[in-house]
């Protein structure tokens, strides 16, 4: 027993920490490099936060188990919305800007779809991996553009980054860094390290725990993977609810599903390509579509996620945990 939730924990863990680390020293690279705190925000730290998701997904794909690597792509979506975005609505209801619901909402919508119409179709190759890159990158370019032309409209991307800067402020591009250039990359590298073997350990940890339990890698995949990687947003979400920032945690919410699909997703099609499981193409991907619609149909009511409807969201993530666990 022991030898199976090991290396699970300890892969949680390791990669928590490691991306911390990895978020920290890239940080403190690119401010000493001159580079603008924008930049930073939009690229590293979006990024950075989003390795133990990445890093569990193409390890789990070059481990031909797909279930567990789409798994934890669409499940850390499918819990973003109801278990996130249900927590922090019912600490503090959500606040949403009309211009980030109509951009990034949509966006977000329009991705959980691609992906099923694409995971439907055909299998993961690499072309479908190069065309969600290059969209992420589109949307972070746009986003940059907006950041710039001095509005206050923020985007997904940018919010993302504000709510892991108000939890962690050793996140925010800060003065130029005390910490060498050399220390700093270490930091970086050694962040890097421990995102690796961590998303290695999680990985051999759910294969090994769905194999003991006779438990489908697919469900494992989706839920405790993906809760498990999803843990940096519950807790900037919670901190953004607390601080009454909703418009912070709405889109450090979507901002973190959008990269999920594109970036993760994108990545795992261009390392290991492969074919998405069959329960996930019929049951989880319209799930995802659903809830995804219902974040976005609560949040046009009134531009705000009240305590209710994320009560309701909540109570829907215990229902499609029940229902999927055998």
């Amino acid at each position: 027993m022991l030898e199976i939730w090991l290396p699970l924990i300890g892969g949680l863990v390791l990669l928590i920490a490691g991306g911390e680390l990895l978020v920290r020293g890239a940080v403190q690279v690119a401010t000493g490099l001159g580079v603008s705190p924008l930049v930073i925000g939009l690229t590293l730290v979006g990024f950075g936060t989003s390795t133990p998701e990445l890093v569990t997904s193409v390890q789990a794909a070059l481990s031909d188990a797909p279930g567990i690597a789409y798994g934890n792509i669409v499940g850390s979506n499918i819990a973003n919305i109801l278990l996130i975005a249900g927590i922090a609505a019912l600490l503090s209801p959500i606040i949403v800007a009309s211009s980030a619901l109509k951009r990034d909402g949509l966006v977000m919508l329009a991705v959980a779809v691609a992906f099923a119409a694409a995971a439907a179709v055909m299998p993961m190759g690499r072309a479908v991996g190069a065309v969600f890159i290059l969209a992420l990158v589109g949307y972070i370019f746009l986003a940059f553009r907006q950041e710039r032309a001095a509005t206050p409209d923020h985007g997904a991307v940018y919010d993302k980054s504000i709510a892991l800067q108000e939890v962690d402020p050793a996140l925010a591009p800060p003065a130029p860094p005390q910490a060498s250039l050399l220390v700093s990359a270490l930091i970086a590298v050694a962040g890097l390290v421990l995102v690796v073997f961590g998303g290695k350990f999680l990985v051999d940890g759910a294969v090994s725990l769905a194999r003991g339990f006779g438990i489908s890698e697919t469900v494992i995949g989706l839920t405790i993977v993906a809760v498990g990687t999803s843990m940096p947003e519950l807790v900037t979400s919670i901190v953004a609810g607390l601080k009454k920032q909703g418009d912070v945690a709405f889109g450090n919410i979507v901002g973190s599903n959008i990269y999920n699909i594109l970036g993760i997703g994108g990545f795992t099609a261009l390392i290991a390509p492969g074919v998405v499981p069959a329960e996930i193409v019929s049951f989880d991907n319209l799930v995802m579509i659903g809830v995804s619609l219902a974040l976005v149909a609560f949040a046009w009511t009134g531009r705000r996620i009240a305590r209710w409807e994320g009560a309701v969201l909540l109570a829907g993530y215990l229902v499609y945990v029940w229902a999927i666990w055998p």
